[in-house]
């Protein structure tokens, strides 16, 4: 059974980093290939082996955080030279100015939105009180763009020119719901939430629809730390606070 892992690269970071600590070493230097075949041998695949790895990623920019890109363009070497990923798809980032209302979250994370009133009023042109509007904010946003994209393409080309017999996605962005669904179809899948949230309801199923087969599995702190490249890794030595 060959198997097609495709990672969606932001999303795994930030999990990564909510679930073992921004500021703790020892989870950056991710194998990627070596964390896909762990996951294997925990699942009911029989006689399955990786056959390719999808790195979908944004790349940081240089001028505003040199460091970073530094960095990134290390690891992706990295990754690229030790043979942990077989292709990584470059997205990119934008950045814009947004207007939006100010808010606060209810008890179930869902904006609330700040209305006007005391003690922060506001007046119209004839100097009376304006009651019950909504403040705006204007704010710098940069968006990730492009990584949710490549994720469902390269998994939707690899099912159509059958270069796979099952799919692992690393994600837990709820915009793959259509690629996934589809796949299910096709291929047994399996979600890996990297995320120590919970698993978005849209990538939820059941194990038998479609072809069946299917699981899911939500990464811990000892599966990054137990899946880092060597060091160096194909010529290239880890960033020194990673």
């Amino acid at each position: 059974m060959r198997v097609g892992v495709y990672v969606d690269g932001f999303n795994l970071y930030y999990g990564a980093r909510s679930t073992c600590g921004r500021g703790t070493p020892g989870w950056r230097w991710l194998d990627i290939r070596g964390l896909a075949t762990s996951l294997l041998t925990h699942n009911a695949w029989a006689g399955a082996s990786i056959e390719r790895v999808v790195y979908c990623s944004a790349l940081i920019d240089g001028a505003a955080n040199p460091s970073g890109h530094a960095d990134q363009d290390i690891y992706f070497k990295a990754l690229l030279a030790s043979g942990s990923v077989d292709l990584i798809e470059r997205g990119y980032y934008v950045h814009r100015v947004k207007a939006a209302p100010v808010a606060t979250r209810d008890d179930r994370g869902r904006p609330v939105l700040a209305r006007v009133g005391w003690p922060l009023m506001m007046q119209g042109d004839q100097h009376r009180n304006v009651a019950g509007g909504v403040y705006l904010v204007s704010y710098a946003c940069r968006e990730e763009k492009g990584s949710d994209v490549n994720v469902a393409s390269h998994l939707i080309l690899d099912l159509w020119h059958r270069r796979i017999d099952a799919a692992i996605v690393i994600s837990n962005d709820s915009d793959l719901r259509f690629p996934v669904t589809q796949a299910r179809l096709a291929v047994p899948v399996g979600i890996v939430n990297p995320s120590p949230k919970q698993l978005a309801g849209a990538l939820r199923g059941h194990p038998d629809v479609g072809v069946g087969g299917h699981w899911w599995r939500r990464l811990l702190a000892s599966d990054y730390r137990n899946h880092q490249l060597a060091d160096p890794a194909g010529g290239y030595r880890k960033p020194d606070d990673w």
